[in-house]
Order: structure tokens, then sequence, then C-alpha cells
């Protein structure tokens, strides 16, 4: 038998490596957008930019439901925002009626250093720049 590693084998050695060289890239984006929204809580908490409570939009239509966070919108269209541990939310829910009488539960997103990646033109931007747009406007 052949002692060298089939072509399959090299494949999928190679894929692995590339798949871990990609994890550790988004955990290192991730940590840095980390750092980035806590600067921006503690920031408006210097301001004195009271946290409000957050509604999930409802896709498509021009309704929402309370979430039980509070926080900050990232967005003027209330889709993204931070409660005041920095954490970050995507704000979109589908329609439902429990949810119109209950609210919803959101969870937590780890967040993208680059916000809307893949969005139509003209719709994303990094997250530093959106944190600072929102900043501007708290002013």
């Amino acid at each position: 038998m052949d002692s060298q590693p089939s072509w399959r084998e090299e494949r999928r050695e190679a894929a692995a490596v590339h798949a871990a060289a990609l994890e550790r890239r988004r955990a290192a984006e991730t940590a840095q957008a980390r750092a980035l929204l806590t600067d921006f809580v503690r920031t408006m908490k210097e301001r004195g930019v009271e946290p409000q409570p957050l509604r999930a939009q409802v896709t498509g239509s021009g309704a929402s439901y309370r979430t039980g966070i509070t926080g900050w919108y990232l967005r003027r269209n209330r889709s993204l925002g931070t409660d005041a541990e920095g954490n970050f939310y995507i704000l979109g829910t589908p329609a439902s009626l429990s949810a119109r009488l209950f609210g919803v539960r959101i969870l937590p997103s780890d967040p993208p250093i680059t916000v809307g990646l893949g969005a139509r033109d003209g719709e994303s931007m990094p997250l530093a720049q959106l944190l600072q747009l929102r900043l501007d406007e708290s002013d």
C-alpha cells in the first residue's frame, strides 16, 4: 500500500485548516466588535443618554413587539440594538398573536464588525462608523 495520503485526505485536511482559520478570524472580529459596543455603552452612559425599552420590529410591517430589553437602538429603522451590558440584538421578528399579547424573547447575537454585510448597496457599514453616527445623534 502507498504511504502517501490520498487526494481526498489532503483535501479534507486543507478544508479543516481553512475552517479553523475562518473561525479564528470570526472570533477576533467578534471580540473587536464587542469592545466597540462596550465603549459605545460607556459613552452613552457618560453623556447621560438613558437606555429605553427596545421593541422588535415585525418584518414587513409597521408593528413592533415588547422585548423586555432596555438599551439603545443602533439604526434609525430600529432593526439593531444594544443593551446596557453591550450585548448586540437583531430586532426583527415574524408576526405572531402570542407575541402581540406577551412580547417576544430576543436573544443576543455575536456582533459583526461590518453591519449589513451582504445587504443591498449602501446598507452595509463598519460597526465603528454606525456607532459614531449614533453618538453624534445623541449630542
